[in-house]
């Protein structure tokens, strides 16, 4: 993508009434459209999709294709992708905004910085779909699944949400076994290394983005984990 179309994208996107950003990580302050400060932490539901549906996060959602899929089906919960790529996320936004997907929404910021952002059990369930494995041993503990970010996740977590990984990666869906069978927040309900081999565990499975639809035609077999948290 050249840099003028990243540029316009930027500009739009601040116009978006369903897109919150944080522009600096050491500030952690949102801003909504034209630059309007917004405090949503823990108001999600009642301030922004005006309701009482449930929240649900897909993390570094990239262009919120899951987040998309999920809320066509789901009109009973609402949906946060959570990324820090603004270009990615103008991509989900403009979609949502065109099917008027109104419990559709985005977070543009780190990852590390999501309990920031949300408030004591609010969020009722977390999509981790295709995220970078970070195989390097070094950076392990910037996986998604890792230690730090099962920590981050459990104060914003209510008591039973769910927690879901899909990935393509060994390396990573051994790790978050580990990881999620180590940490005494978390249960692990569910686990496949090739989920496409039998019935479905979940309807929500069968949704597949750019990535793993690329995964699929390189013969990867696709791997899931579904754990519960415990309050």
């Amino acid at each position: 993508m050249s840099s003028r179309n990243k540029l316009t994208k930027f500009a739009e996107v601040l116009s978006f009434t369903n897109v919150y950003e944080n522009f600096n990580h050491k500030q952690p302050r949102l801003t909504a459209g034209e630059g309007v400060y917004a405090d949503l932490k823990g108001k999600w539901a009642s301030e922004h999709f005006k309701n009482d549906h449930p929240i649900v996060l897909e993390l570094a959602c990239g262009r919120g294709e899951y987040s998309l899929a999920l809320a066509r089906d789901n009109k009973d919960k609402n949906f946060i992708g959570v990324d820090i790529k603004g270009a990615r996320i103008w991509k989900g936004a403009s979609i949502a905004l065109n099917e008027k997907l109104d419990h559709v929404a985005f977070l543009r910021t780190r990852i590390e910085q999501v309990q920031l952002f949300f408030g004591p059990q609010e969020v009722d369930e977390i999509w981790i779909t295709f995220p970078d494995p970070f195989l390097r041993k070094s950076k392990s503990n910037r996986r998604l699944t890792s230690i730090p970010f099962l920590d981050r996740y459990h104060p914003i977590f209510k008591d039973q949400g769910i927690i879901h990984l899909k990935t393509d990666d060994p390396t990573l869906y051994e790790f978050s076994l580990e990881t999620l069978e180590s940490h005494p927040s978390y249960n692990i309900t569910y686990y496949n290394d090739d989920i496409y081999s039998s019935p479905l565990h979940i309807p929500e499975l069968s949704y597949k983005t750019y990535y793993e639809h690329m995964h699929l035609e390189e013969r990867k077999t696709i791997k899931y984990i579904q754990a519960t948290h415990i309050a």
